[in-house]
């Protein structure tokens, strides 16, 4: 037992190592092109009861650099029962850009974001379709930098990176920390053309070949991977055109959940989507991920001994390092002395939620889905 936990965490600690590697060389090699500003685009947002963020999103994209008339907004309002419909309509005449509301009755789908994005993108007229959420924030320049690597690159689907907002509570912290990781390495797995993870907050297709792969065609019944089951599906026809955008300009910020029932509701909404993962490659390095960190839980067992101590450096050292090239790339490196404390948290989180994936049900927005 004790010399697989110490191959498994071994492994680990080269697999970091390689994230650092790869973290690096894909930031070095980005480069795009000035290109023409002529792309047509269409962001859709779809949205439940976002009346306290709808019209910061909305003002943002007021103030885009990318040119007005070049980019459409959909808003998808998925049933919601608060003031958001209002909010929209009363931000129609202040938008710059063209600004249209989807009402979508609130059914029995099982699964409503699939559905508002499906029919956001049937009313739709652009080129390059960008989805983000109620509860984001974008800079000036966001759809610019997509755009241009859109350009640069003839991409056909672009993930840019997704942090929380900074509310300077250890809470909101520990969750900046955590989620970097997910950007990060699902940052470097993309750029290795092995993607496996990314987020709909901040990603970017062509209707081409959304249309091209049958959009959410074969997961409809799963109520979340709006995102990654269709960056698999573009992936696996187009390994060479499926891009991470590492500019700081194309960062969206969210919404941390604001306590630890909303965390578990949507840690157990993305866990969810595991078990449906048909690649055998992203399987087995979440596999691989949950048993890396299983073996931590055992080294703390063994705490007192040279091994577990070990162990423990293994595991912590070059993740340390990766975390902490994330972190600063986002924005926060004010966050990095709460790195080791995340770090030992992390294995716990890991392997409680890997182990809860298996179960069914969680409830999001007002909703029980599957």
């Amino acid at each position: 037992m004790l010399f697989i936990i110490l191959i498994i965490t071994s492994f680990y600690f080269i697999f970091n190592l390689l994230l650092i590697a790869v973290w690096k060389e894909l930031k070095v090699k980005h480069k795009v092109f000035p290109s023409d500003k002529d792309t047509k685009l269409t962001v859709i947002i779809p949205v439940r009861n976002e009346e306290r963020n709808i019209l910061q999103l909305l003002q943002d994209l007021n103030q885009q650099s990318y040119p007005a008339e070049n980019f459409e907004v959909i808003v998808a309002n998925d049933g919601s029962t608060d003031n958001t419909e209002n909010i929209v309509l009363a931000f129609q005449e202040e938008a710059k850009y063209s600004l249209k509301i989807l009402n979508l009755l609130n059914d029995a789908s099982t699964s409503p974001k699939k559905r508002a994005i499906q029919k956001s993108i049937e009313i739709s007229s652009g080129e390059l379709l960008i989805t983000t959420d109620g509860d984001c924030s974008v800079s000036p320049n966001w759809l610019m930098s997509i755009q241009q690597l859109y350009k640069s690159k003839h991409a056909k689907l672009i993930s840019s990176p997704v942090t929380f907002t900074e509310t300077n509570t250890f809470w909101n912290t520990i969750q900046i920390i955590e989620f970097a990781s997910l950007i990060g390495s699902g940052a470097c797995a993309m750029y290795l053309q092995k993607p496996n993870m990314c987020n709909a907050a901040n990603l970017a297709y062509t209707r081409e070949v959304f249309e091209e792969v049958n959009g959410f065609a074969g997961n409809e019944n799963v109520a979340s991977g709006d995102d990654e089951f269709l960056m698999h599906k573009i992936a696996q026809k187009y390994p060479e055109k499926v891009f991470f955008n590492p500019d700081f300009e194309a960062i969206v910020r969210t919404e941390s959940q604001e306590d630890l029932a909303h965390f578990y509701q949507q840690r157990r909404r993305w866990a969810s989507k595991w078990k449906h993962y048909d690649n055998w490659q992203v399987t087995a390095l979440a596999i691989f991920i949950f048993l890396a960190n299983l073996s931590v839980l055992a080294a703390y067992c063994l705490i007192n001994g040279y091994f577990g101590i070990g162990i423990l450096f293994l595991k912590f050292s070059a993740e340390f390092f990766f975390l902490y090239a994330v972190i600063k790339f986002l924005g926060y490196k004010n966050k990095v002395v709460y790195i080791p404390i995340v770090q030992v948290i992390y294995p716990f989180y890991v392997v409680f939620f890997g182990l809860l994936a298996q179960g069914k049900g969680y409830r999001w927005k007002g909703r029980r889905l599957e």
